[in-house]
């Protein structure tokens, strides 16, 4: 068995692999493996081409983040001890993947773990997913240290700790193989956006735990396939974000936390559409419609592990703090 495979996902990321792929070779020691989600560019033609030696999973259709992942990683099991999944626009440093996979090893009880990720554009500044580890609130909310809602924080070395976190990043993560498959990998129902969250929230109801490590840097440029603005990410993110929640927490938890969601998600949709954007407060709308829909599919709440709500951080509430409060940087809660 080997020690570790670096896996990229690819769909329609020619420009993302021909910009990127080069600097994830020349500063890793992993063998870099690309999982092509049924892309409809030249992507592949473009690996054959430039990159033959490499191992190529073609997938027959894109199931998204969370379904393309599942299926190439089935492939791979058994092969490797470790998985570091990895987006195609991130670009990476000297012996970064030695180092994830070396503080893995060195800390048994952490089966996860994420570096710290900067902006390829915006440069000395924070990236918008992942940014210096993640937490949730006690609603479910997600945020991090770095960069809360809108607010990006500047890199002055304030996150170059390691320290124990409620979920790492699926821009770039490293993740024990055999724990990948033991808790049936992501959800594949979410497509994409906060699989890896939902993920990790299962990981810990295990009893295991998820780590940031400011001691190794990567940059991820973010939006090559889906717009942070987009509606369909808006839509994405809210329904997710409440099958998390139906899911992981018990019944009677899960109704107290979702009239509370409800009253402030349609206050979101409604600030959406004050700022001209209705597109996204549709989604917001259409998110818990089709949420309720999926809820009568099938039985999530069959999953629940009950892992109590409370964060590694314990934070009430992140909307409370920073748009009452006017707490806009980690450092002030």
């Amino acid at each position: 068995m080997q020690k570790a495979a670096i896996v990229i996902l690819n769909y329609n990321g020619e420009e993302m692999l021909k910009r990127f792929l080069p600097s994830v070779l020349a500063h890793s020691d992993s063998p870099v493996i690309i999982a092509d989600n049924a892309s409809t560019d030249n992507s592949l033609d473009f690996l054959e081409r430039f990159f033959p030696e490499l191992q190529i999973i073609a997938l027959k259709e894109n199931t998204g983040y969370a379904g393309g992942y599942n299926e190439a990683l089935q492939q791979l099991q058994g092969l490797f001890e470790y998985y570091i999944l990895l987006n195609s626009d991130v670009e990476v440093t000297p012996f970064w993947d030695m180092k994830l996979i070396g503080f893995l090893e060195q800390n048994p009880f952490y089966v996860s773990v994420q570096p710290k990720i900067l902006s390829v554009d915006n440069k000395g500044y924070f990236d918008y997913a992942g940014a210096g580890g993640g937490f949730l609130d006690q609603l479910g909310y997600p945020y991090c240290r770095g960069r809360i809602f809108d607010t990006i924080e500047k890199d002055i070395g304030q996150y170059d700790d390691t320290i124990e976190v409620d979920w790492t990043s699926g821009a770039c993560m490293a993740i024990k193989a055999d724990i990948f498959h033991e808790f049936h990998g992501f959800d594949a129902s979410f497509f994409a956006h906060m699989e890896e969250i939902d993920l990790c929230w299962r990981i810990r109801a295990g009893g295991y735990k998820i780590a940031y490590c400011g001691a190794v840097e990567v940059k991820h440029l973010g939006g090559g396939t889906l717009s942070r603005t987009s509606p369909k990410k808006t839509f994405l993110n809210f329904r997710n974000n409440l099958l998390m929640l139906f899911k992981n927490l018990s019944q009677k938890e899960f109704k107290k936390k979702y009239v509370i969601r409800m009253l402030l998600d349609s206050l979101a949709a409604f600030v959406f559409l004050l700022r001209g954007k209705s597109a996204e407060s549709k989604a917001v709308y259409e998110a818990h419609r089709d949420f309720h829909r999926a809820k009568k599919i099938a039985n999530l709440n069959s999953m629940a592990l009950n892992l109590p709500s409370k964060s590694v951080n314990n934070i009430d509430s992140i909307l409370w703090q920073y748009y009452i409060k006017n707490k806009k940087l980690f450092s002030e809660f």
